[in-house]
């Protein structure tokens, strides 16, 4: 598959999109679409903060990719009036990385660790204590004859970010004061921020192209942003650069993006599942294997958006159509299939579990 095709309804982005979505971001909270109840939770928190003179609490923020998490550590900054500083969890590999950052901080600043439940033990053990005591103990030496020495940090603000919150232990979890979980957007909202992207790329985008679009984003302003510039390409060079139905139709259908944003690759899962395994059970690599894919894509590109739109279940015996992917893909499925609806997944099911030998559900192949 062409990484266009993966890319255009991918929730990860690159450093060249990261660049472009800079551009896009709300400055301030007023001007944040959707998440009220974590928009009204955080709101009030910093002007608690702000009022008292001090520091606010700790965030943390987990979700999906490309639901904002990072737009609102920069926001929460620029509320404060304070600079921000930002890291990463994989490039924490050592203490001494955590310790060369913290120690540098200003008092008030804002320190966005992104992705936090990959940093290293070591970091994660030094960072306990410099969110309760604003201290760190820098360690001299080796072996028998090494020596901690407490070294002051300045009071600052620690906005960690995560898209697996499971992986976190719980002695970090519970120095955050504030934790906010972000849900995907309803359409509306996407709607609202394509509008105000529109204005801001000076693009003429009708109502009923942003409706289109909204659609197709999978309740992610990322995808939905990236949708829009792809439409204005399109737009600009088979038509008269305004932002019509039609055109947001033709564009997306140049894209493989269908009306429920499944691309190539969620088609191509749903159709081997369909074609090849007679609805399922199957497990992961078998399912991989019948695609073309790593087990890995499949799991972490595919799949999620699958379950969470209904399209299959994961069982303790492999992954299973519903009826809703039998329909979507105009497929009628045979008298015995499984139908997957109302089959809760099983509890840390990361590849399905293989069905009885011989049976297209084994999940290796």
């Amino acid at each position: 598959m062409a990484d266009y095709e993966r890319d255009t309804v991918s929730p990860e982005a690159d450093l060249d999109e990261r660049a472009i979505e800079g551009a896009l971001r709300p400055k301030r909270l007023a001007d944040f679409v959707g998440q009220e109840r974590v928009r009204e939770q955080l709101s009030l928190m910093l002007r608690g903060a702000q009022r008292r003179g001090r520091a606010p609490d700790h965030v943390l923020m987990s979700g999906g990719p490309g639901l904002g998490k990072t737009t609102l550590a920069m926001i929460i900054a620029a509320e404060l009036g304070a600079p921000l500083r930002i890291t990463s969890g994989p490039a924490i590999e050592r203490s001494g990385d955590l310790a060369a950052v913290l120690s540098t901080l200003h008092e008030g600043e804002v320190l966005f660790l992104d992705e936090i439940h990959r940093m290293a033990r070591p970091a994660e053990e030094m960072l306990y204590v410099a969110m309760e005591d604003f201290r760190v103990d820098v360690m001299v030496g080796k072996g028998p004859g090494a020596t901690a020495i407490p070294l002051d940090i300045a009071p600052f603000t620690l906005v960690g970010a995560t898209t697996r919150a499971g992986l976190l232990p719980a002695p970090l979890r519970d120095r955050f004061g504030f934790t906010a979980h972000m849900d995907f957007y309803d359409p509306a909202d996407l709607e609202r921020i394509l509008h105000r992207s529109a204005g801001l790329l000076q693009v003429d985008l009708a109502p009923d192209a942003a409706a289109e679009i909204a659609g197709r984003s999978r309740g992610t302003p990322r995808i939905a942003n990236r949708l829009l510039r792809r439409v204005r390409d399109y737009a600009e060079v088979h038509g008269d650069g305004r932002l019509t139905r039609d055109t947001a139709r033709a564009a997306l259908a140049l894209y493989e993006v269908d009306a429920h944003g499944l691309d190539r690759l969620d088609r191509a899962v749903l159709d081997a599942l369909l074609t090849k395994f007679r609805g399922g059970p199957v497990g992961l690599s078998t399912l991989a294997v019948a695609v073309g894919e790593e087990p890995e894509t499949v799991e972490v590109v595919a799949e999620p958006f699958l379950v969470r739109s209904g399209f299959i279940a994961r069982t303790p015996r492999g992954r299973v159509a519903t009826a809703r992917a039998w329909e979507h893909m105009g497929i009628t499925p045979p008298p015995d299939a499984a139908f997957g609806a109302g089959v809760p997944a099983a509890a840390g099911d990361a590849g399905g579990a293989a069905a009885p030998p011989g049976g297209a559900g084994s999940s290796q192949s």
